[in-house]
This record gives structure tokens, sequence and C-alpha cells, in this order.
């Protein structure tokens, strides 16, 4: 169970902080249901998700120990883009991704995706809608989440991302 102030990564909507756990009864039924009432960092809403619900994903966030090991790796990965002209299955391999809630796959994706987006723009091709909404899905989980347990602005995390790897690659 999680406590209060802990902040966990739930489903799509990313990090969230657990604001309040409570009881919740129904009368109609006679059922009381212990509940966490989740605030997400990045939006303005309030979400109460049962405690024992398995019907989306929520985990605690990574430590600030496990960030700086994932983009410590970042320089070492090599990532194809994934070409598929087929829209659906361009849209079920990216879901796949980003519905497994790990930091390294949100990081394969972008990294894929970006690769994707550099040899668009050299064919001079138009960059497709769907590797856009992926693109900008995988960053807001991932950049939401390094923020966090990096304990920095979301906006700093592209830069902090690039300065490491930039060291990273001029140290060897």
């Amino acid at each position: 169970m999680y406590e209060i102030g802990e902040l966990v990564l739930y489903g799509s909507t990313g990090v969230c902080r657990v604001s309040e756990i409570k009881t919740q009864d129904f009368p109609s039924t006679g059922e009381r249901r212990l509940y966490y009432v989740l605030k997400p960092l990045y939006q303005s809403c309030v979400i109460s998700v049962p405690v024992d619900s398995d019907k989306v994903f929520i985990r605690p966030i990574i430590s600030k120990d496990e960030a700086e090991r994932l983009i410590s790796l970042i320089p070492g990965r090599k990532c194809e883009a994934y070409h598929n002209r087929a829209t659906r299955e361009l849209a079920q391999h990216y879901d796949t991704m980003l519905k497994s809630h790990k930091c390294e796959d949100l990081i394969d994706l972008t990294m894929s995706i970006y690769a994707k987006k550099e040899n668009m723009h050299r064919q001079k091709r138009r960059f497709g809608t769907v590797d856009e909404r992926f693109l900008k899905q995988a960053e807001d989980l991932l950049f939401g989440e390094l923020a966090a347990a990096l304990e920095i602005p979301r906006s700093e995390v592209r830069g902090y991302i690039t300065a490491r790897v930039t060291d990273a690659e001029k140290a060897g």
C-alpha cells in the first residue's frame, strides 16, 4: 500500500502524488472500499482509484539513482527507427512500448522516433502524426518521471539529459 505524500506512476496519466487515502461507502450494495486520491503533478485534476484495483497500472516512481543510471546508459543505446506504412500497426507497436510502463522502453521509444524524425528530415519528407503523437506521450511520461526522481523541473529534463550524454561522449 502506498503512503500519503508518495509519488507514483499511474497509467498514462504519469506521476501523481498520493494526497489522501479514504474509505468510500456504497449504501446501495453495502460495500465499503478504500481509495487512493491521486493528484497528477503535471495536470490539474484529482483521481480516485480503489486501493485494490488492478485495472490501471500503478507503481512507485524510480529512484534518483535509477534515473541517473538510466540516463548514463543512453549514449550506448542503439535504437533503430521503426518504419511501418500501416498506421494501425505503427500505433500498436508504439502503444505496446508505452504500456510497458518501463523507463527503458520509453527511452527506446523516444530514441527510435527521434531517429525516424531525423531520417524523414534528411529525406525532406513529412514526419507522421502518429509518430508525433506517440513521441509527445513518451516524452511526457519519461520526462515527468525523471523530473520527479531527479527533483528538477520537467522543462529542464531534456537539457539535463543532453548535458549528461554530451559529457559522457567527451569522456569516452
